[in-house]
């Protein structure tokens, strides 16, 4: 037969307690919120839209909706879905910038309405119809802003 042992605690020792150092757990301050997606109105864009010279076909391009259906946007002064806010704040973003880079807002408009060879491909205003065309214009405009650009 196997003999069994017995094994002794002291009874000092609490078994319970976790041994770790001391940390003062302090709750994150919370994430910066970048747009409420269902307060996004029409009239929210509309202040983004009349920075630049784009016609409403335009818009309606840029944002894969139908013109009508931008008319109703405005009419009713509806919030966008996410997917047409995302968009607008990308193109907010290459707003600023390219507004930053060309000062005047004609100037900027009739860059982007050229033609240009960059890095292999053709950047224009139908470039600003995909996400991908969006963010080679924004990063074309960086390159001119810090006079690296190709």
């Amino acid at each position: 037969m196997a003999k069994t042992q017995k094994y002794t605690t002291s009874k000092n020792t609490n078994t319970n307690n976790a041994k770790e150092p001391l940390f003062a757990y302090q709750a994150l301050p919370p994430l910066p919120r970048m747009v409420q997606v269902a307060a996004f109105t029409y009239n929210k864009f509309e202040k983004i839209a009349a920075t630049v010279p784009f016609t409403q076909k335009e818009w309606a391009h840029i944002l894969h909706l139908s013109d009508r259906t931008l008319q109703r946007y405005a009419l009713n002064n509806t919030s966008f879905e996410g997917i047409y806010v995302d968009r607008i704040l990308h193109i907010q973003q290459l707003l600023e910038l390219g507004l930053k880079t060309f000062v005047r807002a004609d100037a900027f408009y009739q860059w982007l309405k050229k033609d240009k060879n960059v890095m292999g491909q053709v950047l224009n205003f139908q470039s600003l119809y995909t996400t991908q065309g969006i963010q080679e214009t924004i990063n074309q405009i960086g390159r001119i802003l810090y006079n690296v650009y190709s």
